[in-house]
């Protein structure tokens, strides 16, 4: 019978060392590895110009408990008041509700969910929000970053019934991608949407068409929708994670189709720039990709930013997520500070209501992004804000 040696101490040691040699060489890999994709963010160069508004008139619309993704507004019927829906923000983790209506019920205004508590069942991530000219109310539900599968869904808001539910292709939607922002044409044939890719790192702008249920990305790695590496500094945090390894540096996330129909403008939040491109040149689906790359147009250096909307003058309304406040860029390509104000904490998402308010959510993002829910719910509450849309004669 052979005869087996027992390791000496000595040997033990030194397999347990060469295994914690190996385990930390793998770890400061994974670091390394993390930070070159994900980190290095720098400090952007931006000085707001004066508000053309007071501060006093922005006011408070609603309030609540946890917080606001993004926010949509129509009128109701002939009248002057506006159905408002907000989406519960998905990094908050909510646990029931995540699409819901401001409903006023005895002069006190409250959330309830849309179109019913069951339909909160069927959904998975859904941030975007936005009301078409045809009385819909589109949802864009980006599924656990495309790891679940993407989703557009729209509402019939005179019945409150499902009219269009989309899963896209993972061609389109891959596993890493970010579905957010999203706007549709004013003859509601096209819808577009904003893939910020925050893990994957390919961000895109999407095209759906409704008549015909198919969709293709575009722009796709196009230097206009991508990260410049700026990390946004808010008064409350540099957004920056993991000790300094990954900065938040999305590509494109603001979003919107002029009134006419003629451009959808775009900005990615870690980017210097508002660019425009042709609509008609993104909904040919027979169009080469490159010709769309071609037709891009730069408008006008803008802060960082997240959402965008543009009124009936041509006018661009862009968020500034680090001065607390919404910039504009008028007709003429030149760039004003709208509003500012010390209550908004995280200036995410645009509605015009046609009721004659601009509606702003607050989402307050450095407060829930990967923030545990002890945390999250020590900051509440969370805003929608509105004021006066303003007139074009009012901005020089």
């Amino acid at each position: 019978m052979a005869h087996h040696e027992s390791p000496t101490p000595k040997r033990k040691r030194g397999v347990l060392r060469r295994t914690l040699y190996l385990f930390a060489f793998l770890v400061v890999s994974i670091v390394v590895l993390a930070y070159l994709r994900y980190g290095g963010g720098k400090p952007y160069s931006y000085t707001p110009p004066p508000a053309v508004m007071v501060e006093q008139d922005m006011e408070e619309f609603f309030r609540y408990d946890e917080p606001i993704g993004n926010v949509a507004a129509v009128p109701i019927g002939d009248s002057t008041q506006a159905r408002v829906f907000f989406t519960i923000h998905p990094e908050s983790r909510p646990e029931l509700l995540k699409l819901c209506e401001i409903v006023d019920e005895n002069g006190k205004k409250k959330a309830i969910p849309y179109p019913n508590e069951q339909f909160q069942r069927e959904l998975t991530t859904p941030l975007g929000v936005y009301c078409d000219k045809q009385n819909r109310l589109w949802v864009i539900d980006h599924g656990n970053h495309g790891m679940d599968g993407a989703r557009l869904i729209a509402f019939d808001l005179a019945t409150n019934t499902k009219v269009v539910d989309y899963i896209f292709p993972v061609d389109v939607a891959e596993k890493g991608s970010f579905l957010n922002d999203l706007s549709v044409t004013p003859d509601g044939k096209f819808v577009f949407i904003a893939d910020v890719s925050f893990w994957r790192k390919q961000p895109s702008l999407i095209v759906f068409d409704v008549q015909n249920q198919r969709s293709r990305s575009v722009l796709d790695g196009h230097p206009s929708i991508s990260s410049q590496n700026y990390v946004p500094i808010t008064p409350s945090k540099t957004m920056r994670f993991f000790g300094g390894v990954a900065d938040l540096m999305p590509g494109i996330d603001g979003i919107d189709i002029d009134p006419r129909g003629q451009y959808v403008y775009y900005a990615a939040m870690s980017h210097e720039g508002l660019y425009r491109v042709p609509v008609a040149v993104c909904t040919d689906f027979a169009r080469q990709l490159s010709a769309i790359d071609s037709a891009v147009e730069f408008i006008a250096r803008k802060p960082l930013s997240d959402g965008i909307r543009v009124d009936n003058a041509g006018n661009v309304l862009v968020t500034d997520i680090e001065h607390q406040g919404v910039a504009l860029v008028d007709s003429n390509k030149h760039i004003k500070t709208l509003v500012r104000s010390p209550r908004i904490r995280w200036a995410d998402g645009l509605a015009f209501g046609r009721d004659g308010y601009t509606y702003l959510a607050d989402s307050d993002i450095p407060d829930q992004m990967l923030q545990s829910k002890a945390h999250i719910q020590a900051q509440r509450p969370y805003f929608i804000f509105r004021w006066k849309t303003i007139l074009s004669s009012n901005l020089r």
